[in-house]
């Protein structure tokens, strides 16, 4: 079988990582799909990758794994959503644009949800798995672990918290929170470390790179899941990847969320972020058994093997449905799609 690894954004490197591994390990083939603008920031230069949709037309593909909105119609291929978060109130998450045959879900929230959309659309199908990018989630390496130790030890710390902002200008709290960060870090047993999304604003950014803090660290990390591991508490705001620190069953603290099931303290005060903050810190949370609701509801799996039930599923679905030549999708999407990629049909 043939794979084409489909991205648009940095942020689809880690996602797609273990499913190109799982894909070899099966003796099958893996093409990654990166565009020029982002091809620099590729970090895996030795795997097979193209920037040419070209080339993914001569490729005669069996399925094309996409972890975000939009897929040529045209290419051959099995089209598999395999989403780019875990926050299903973002909006657009559970919209049907009709690019895609098979949506692999990553547990019973978002299940029932794609389940009774198969059923009005009858046109893709469902399949629960859980999410490939949490598979390295859960098994901290020692290289991460001293990493941790270092962090703490030549800043002098005992605790790590990560503030990991949304971009959209309409959730993100990066424009209130700035003050709040700084006094964090001036803090003597608190070393804060901000992940700012691909898509922040750069104005935004700047004014944080600008804060004079002694314990206080910007990521450039392209995947985010070793700050997570090493992470004693979370910052954010209406993020999905406030769900995977959740899943780590870590306290998370938002501003002015506006997720569907918030199961961790959601504040609507600025003023009382801090405040909040160090007291789950010291002992003080509340909200233990709410996270475990959740981790049942949106990620179940915590054995590492999500990337194999995923495999199997497209597996499945090409014995029973074969494999298409192409998605029959509404004219102005593929107007849309043929401006955007090239004009191949």
């Amino acid at each position: 079988m043939k794979f084409i690894l489909f991205c648009n954004l940095p942020y689809a490197f880690g996602i797609l990582k273990p499913l190109e591994e799982e894909i070899k390990k099966r003796g099958y083939e893996a093409l990654w799909y990166v565009p020029d603008a982002i091809k620099e920031e590729f970090p895996y230069k030795k795997s097979n990758h193209t920037s040419s949709v070209k080339d993914l037309k001569a490729y005669n593909s069996d399925a094309i794994l996409v972890p975000g909105n939009e897929v040529p119609h045209f290419l051959r291929g099995v089209k598999v959503q395999i989403f780019h978060g875990l926050a299903g109130e973002k909006k657009g998450h559970f919209r049907i644009r009709d690019y895609f045959d098979l949506y692999l879900t990553q547990g019973p929230y978002f299940t029932k949800r794609f389940e009774a959309l198969a059923k009005k659309h009858k046109n893709f199908q469902v399949s629960q798995t859980g999410w490939c990018k949490l598979d390295d989630l859960y098994t901290t390496s020692q290289e991460t672990l001293d990493m941790r130790e270092k962090l703490l030890l030549d800043n002098g710390v005992k605790h790590i918290v990560l503030y990991a902002p949304t971009f959209s200008p309409s959730l993100t709290s990066a424009d209130k929170l700035i003050s709040t960060v700084k006094r964090l870090g001036d803090r003597d047993n608190i070393l804060v470390i901000v992940k700012f999304h691909d898509k922040m604003d750069k104005t935004i950014i700047e004014q944080y790179q600008n804060l004079n803090v002694e314990n206080l660290l910007i990521s450039n990390e392209k995947d985010i899941t070793k700050l997570l591991q090493i992470s004693d508490l979370m910052i954010s705001d209406t993020s999905s990847v406030v769900y995977e620190f959740i899943l780590l069953d870590k306290p998370v603290v938002t501003l002015e969320s506006k997720s569907e099931n918030i199961n961790w303290l959601n504040l609507t005060d600025v003023n009382k972020l801090e405040e909040s903050v160090v007291s789950i810190l010291d002992g003080n949370d509340e909200f233990i058994n709410r996270r475990h609701q959740t981790i049942k509801e949106y990620h179940p799996y915590d054995d590492g093997n999500s990337s194999v039930r995923m495999i199997n599923a497209i597996e499945s679905y090409i014995q029973e449905y074969g494999v298409p030549t192409k998605r029959d999708i509404p004219f102005h999407r593929k107007i849309k799609i043929n401006n955007k990629f090239g004009w191949f049909v």
